[in-house]
């Protein structure tokens, strides 16, 4: 159970998150005549953030719901001959203010094309069953369900033995972020990343997932614990071989946060189905072992929505810090596309619906 004093500031950061301004989106070039990936996937409950910066303001352009049913872009957002829909980004371009990793990648938005429910909001985000204000959200959970097949890693960096190295993730929870300590929630950490990396001279590449321990930004113990679907996880620079996945070979994954409980499903045609269950308002880890360094209340007061896309893990940035591979890329995209700097996935289904029962 939650602390009072705890319970007191959740409920204050959502009455103020509610009333929250939203800065101006910046405006969507709607595509030609051609079929656009809204005319082909459901995207009535996404956003999506693009390695663009239209309207000058130095941020990631975010093209919102309602211009999301008739947008697309030629290199990084599209579909291709046979209908699916294409994500692409290179290791250098604009991004988002928290992140020096680019990214073409969905972000859920259930209030739809509601504008008047701000993003940070409960009413656009879900909760588990254990927040103690769990009826003001949109939803208690969620499912996510999609088939894909990775085309194209980042090739080069200048320090190859940090994680994120030739990584792209392909599929996220987030938890919202609030400025703050908020005694264990707030910090916009992430219960979920789903990834994919192979190294250059590697024929295949490993699949793998990681949950963030739900700690704040300045806390030594805040890290991602990695977990093995099909070859290594980022730990490993050992060759998978066909332990793992190819690129352009289509895998699925399902994930169903019900109640309380984050059950994950992997499954591809060449190898066995895959899964993983966790209690995500605890600490008790996907292995069923105490990680007595994670919040011992886990994600049970934050907020929080699906990603989907490319986000691209190959960060220009060099410098000290785990996140920071120092990614090759000069910021023109032909240029970079041709020297192999840039990530791509490829999805052939993808859905959101509420939580199974």
């Amino acid at each position: 159970m939650l602390k009072q004093t705890t319970v007191s500031r959740i409920a204050i950061m959502i009455s103020a998150l509610g009333l929250a301004a939203c800065a101006a989106a910046p405006v969507a070039e709607e595509a030609s005549g051609d079929p656009v990936p809204a005319d082909v996937f459901n995207l009535s409950y996404w956003n999506i953030t693009v390695p663009l910066d239209s309207d000058g303001n130095e941020r990631a352009d975010i093209i919102d719901v309602e211009a999301l049913q008739t947008y697309s872009h030629p290199d990084f957002f599209y579909l291709d001959d046979e209908g699916s829909l294409v994500f692409a980004t290179p290791n250098k371009a604009t991004t988002t203010p928290n992140s020096t990793n680019t990214r073409s990648e969905l972000r859920q938005m259930l209030r739809g094309t509601d504008t008047s429910i701000r993003t940070a909001a409960p009413g656009n985000n879900f909760a588990l069953a254990a927040h103690p204000f769990a009826e003001r959200f949109a939803s208690i959970g969620g499912r996510l369900e999609a088939t894909l097949h990775v085309d194209h890693v980042a090739q080069r960096a200048e320090i190859t033995t940090k994680k994120p190295t030739y990584s792209v993730v392909v599929g996220q929870i987030h938890a919202v972020k609030v400025d703050g300590d908020q005694d264990g929630f707030g910090y916009g950490n992430e219960p979920l990343k789903i990834s994919f990396k192979k190294f250059p001279d590697h024929e295949y590449g490993s699949v793998y997932w990681a949950y963030e321990r739900n700690l704040a930004r300045d806390n030594p113990d805040r890290t991602d614990i990695a977990y093995p679907v099909w070859g290594n996880t980022w730990d490993s620079d050992e060759d998978p071989g066909d332990a793992g996945i190819l690129l352009g070979e289509d895998f699925s994954y399902t994930v169903d946060v019900s109640g309380n409980v984050m059950t994950l499903t992997f499954e591809t045609e060449r190898h066995d189905t895959v899964t993983y269950q966790i209690n995500l308002t605890n600490n008790v880890d996907a292995n069923g072992q105490v990680d007595e360094q994670d919040n011992p209340i886990g994600y049970a007061g934050d907020w929080m929505y699906f990603k989907a896309g490319a986000y691209n893990q190959c960060s220009s940035r060099m410098q000290e810090g785990f996140w920071y591979p120092g990614c090759l890329g000069t910021g023109d995209w032909e240029t970079d596309k041709t020297n192999g700097d840039y990530a791509q996935v490829t999805f052939h289904t993808l859905n959101v619906t509420g939580p199974s029962q």
